[in-house]
């Protein structure tokens, strides 16, 4: 690399004294309109430094000239929505359940909104779909464990299931093999009589066995026949519908350690009007009473 400025003999201009391979780098000066575009930005940084929020401070920011915040923006936006909306907040926090659904317009609102109520309160543990997934009920079938009309889940979103509200909806069911109450032979007869009110069960004489045994232990909350009770939150056991799994290890599984889900009381936490709407939304999933 030559160290000596010299006057290129082409075009008369001169070098930068750089060379690469027999190159040399030409001095000349850059385009104007380039200048005036580095200058116009250096002077449009220097406004935005003053008239927006910019620098950061310690504990803070530069609040700047126009005293701008995209959270203020944000929060305007907001009321805005709310001011829009307010006209059927209003009558759906007036109606109750039935009424809301009898006016197809508030039913409308409701659904959406409940929607999407549902997509940031619900979906966490009934999937996006409702569908649930093992331990957590699946809201499109037919299926309730406390009851499926308006009423009886507007009551379970509002007071959760063995949620730590005063009124929340709470039954236990023991814990039969932890606890002693039966022998390992007797919870595996009964669970063979259990798989067979649902005509999933592959041995008869462990089901006759099991049958005695569920009329005298289980009976009481199930029914005599299986089908459940709401009041006391008991499954249907003779629908082949699990909410812990309906094989064989499942169902012995819950016989003897028991199950206790737990749902959060909402009360508090949301709105009556969307609570209003997600018991609405529920309900119109496909497996409401």
């Amino acid at each position: 690399m030559a160290d000596h400025k010299e006057i290129d003999q082409v075009s008369g201009v001169e070098t930068t004294g750089h060379e690469w391979d027999g190159i040399r780098e030409l001095n000349n000066p850059l385009p104007r309109w380039w200048l005036w575009t580095f200058y116009a930005c250096c002077i449009w940084a220097l406004a935005y430094w003053i008239v927006m929020p910019a620098w950061p401070l310690i504990s803070s920011h530069t609040e700047g000239f126009l005293g701008y915040s995209s959270r203020a923006q944000l929060a305007k936006s907001v009321e805005r929505a709310r001011d829009a909306q307010s006209v059927y907040l209003d009558r759906i926090d007036a109606a109750s359940l039935e009424q809301i659904t009898a006016d197809q317009e508030l039913l409308d609102f409701a659904l959406a909104g409940g929607r999407s109520a549902f997509a940031v309160n619900c979906s966490q543990c009934h999937g996006s779909g409702a569908a649930g997934f093992v331990g957590y009920p699946n809201l499109n079938d037919d299926d309730w464990i406390w009851g499926g009309d308006l009423d009886a889940i507007s009551h379970t979103i509002h007071f959760g299931i063995r949620s730590d509200h005063d009124e929340t909806r709470f039954n236990e069911m023991p814990a039969y093999g932890r606890d002693e109450l039966l022998t390992r032979e007797e919870i595996d007869d009964v669970a063979e009589y259990v798989l067979s009110l649902s005509n999933s069960g592959s041995d008869a004489a462990a089901a006759a066995r099991g049958e005695v045994t569920f009329a005298e232990q289980c009976s009481a909350c199930h029914m005599e026949d299986g089908g459940g009770n709401y009041e006391l939150g008991a499954p249907n056991l003779r629908d082949a519908i699990w909410l812990y799994g309906g094989d064989k290890s499942a169902v012995v599984e819950s016989i003897t350690n028991s199950r206790a889900g737990m749902m959060p009381a909402w009360t508090g936490r949301l709105d009556e009007a969307t609570i209003k709407k997600l018991a609405i939304y529920v309900h119109s999933l496909g497996g409401g009473e």
